[in-house]
């Protein structure tokens, strides 16, 4: 049955974000996120600094989610935290902090993988945006992870599809920098694409059988693309910036949507989630809501701040996760690869 007064501190490290979040039952009374912004210079996450960034920002991150909640440590319920997947030495900032605070306060711990909740943050309550009814299908983005899982309830999951190689976010940052960009460059793509003609260049898409995705493929086309016009013009990214983008973009997402339309068709299941750091991106979030009068789906986005990592979806997996009493002892471990 369901308790009224259930509040969960979530924390997430999995990566390069420390973040805390409160939920009242399923409603997120604060969701507070650090970035590590000297990651850029290197054009990329070192895990070392995310892990001693961690350090110097947990305190001060779970502080900040408590005040903003304003919710007291003696009124938590239980703490949630992401077990994996992740940077190991990232998790163990999390996980030993989660440990600990669950010691003292002689509550639950929850130990929660980080890509149920990208799924799952669509359960929590949030005005403006329904919810998903079992099953659907769920489309899990971002630098690491692309997979499409059959979803029939709140811990019966299935990956029905995924990549064989790199993942979409990987696929976006990569081809931003053979362009030239900044990291992280997946944004910038988006950024540019909106500016330019998606039909200008063609780019082959990957010939994978059944649901799996590859992206290998499609980074090693562009850059040969690249080199060979610049060859022929040293100004041909900065002439054709937008158009490049646009393309590159426009081909990622008919990937994306030829798969997704393929298993609608194998399932049978019409209700459509997205979830992971690239559902930010503005090109995938318009195709999924076209689809919904073009081909009679159901599509579920997510609010924009529980795209990225934050412990908001952490929470709403520890909510669900307490309410059916599945707890862990301080001996658990994090895992940066975990069985999905």
């Amino acid at each position: 049955m369901q308790n009224s007064e259930v509040f969960i501190l979530a924390i997430e490290s999995s990566c390069d974000d420390t973040a805390a979040a409160v939920l009242h039952n399923d409603k997120v009374l604060s969701n507070v996120v650090a970035n590590q912004l000297i990651h850029n210079q290197y054009g990329g996450v070192v895990p070392e600094l995310a892990s001693r960034a961690h350090q110097q920002n947990i305190v001060p991150v779970i502080d900040a989610a408590l005040r903003k909640a304003n919710v007291q440590k003696d009124q938590l319920t239980a703490i949630a935290f992401t077990q994996g997947p992740g940077l190991m030495g990232s998790l163990l900032v999390g996980s030993s902090f989660s440990k600990s605070l669950s010691l003292a306060l002689k509550i639950p711990l929850i130990a929660v993988n980080h890509m149920h909740a990208h799924i799952l943050a669509h359960f929590i309550d949030e005005e403006g945006f329904d919810k998903p009814e079992f099953p659907f299908l769920a489309l899990t983005i971002s630098g690491g992870h692309t997979q499409i899982v059959k979803v029939n309830g709140f811990f019966d999951m299935e990956i029905i599809g995924e990549t064989t190689d790199d993942a979409v976010g990987e696929a976006f940052d990569k081809s931003a920098k053979i362009l030239g960009l900044p990291y992280p460059g997946g944004p910038l793509i988006d950024k540019y694409a909106k500016l330019g003609n998606p039909k200008a260049f063609t780019f082959t898409k990957p010939k994978v059988p059944g649901l799996d995705f590859s992206f290998s493929g499609l980074k090693t086309a562009i850059l040969y693309f690249i080199q060979k016009n610049k060859l022929e013009n040293p100004n041909f990214i900065e002439e054709n910036l937008n158009d490049i983008c646009a393309s590159i973009q426009h081909t990622i997402i008919e990937i994306l949507m030829d798969k997704l339309k393929l298993a609608v068709k194998e399932t049978g299941i019409k209700q459509i989630a997205i979830g992971g750091g690239v559902s930010a991106n503005s090109g995938i979030r318009t195709r999924l809501k076209e689809s919904e009068a073009q081909y009679g789906w159901k599509t579920f986005i997510p609010k924009f701040e529980y795209t990225t990592d934050n412990a908001a979806m952490i929470g709403i997996v520890g909510y669900q996760k307490y309410l059916s009493k599945r707890f862990e002892t301080s001996a658990v471990v994090s895992k940066a690869r975990i069985q999905f």
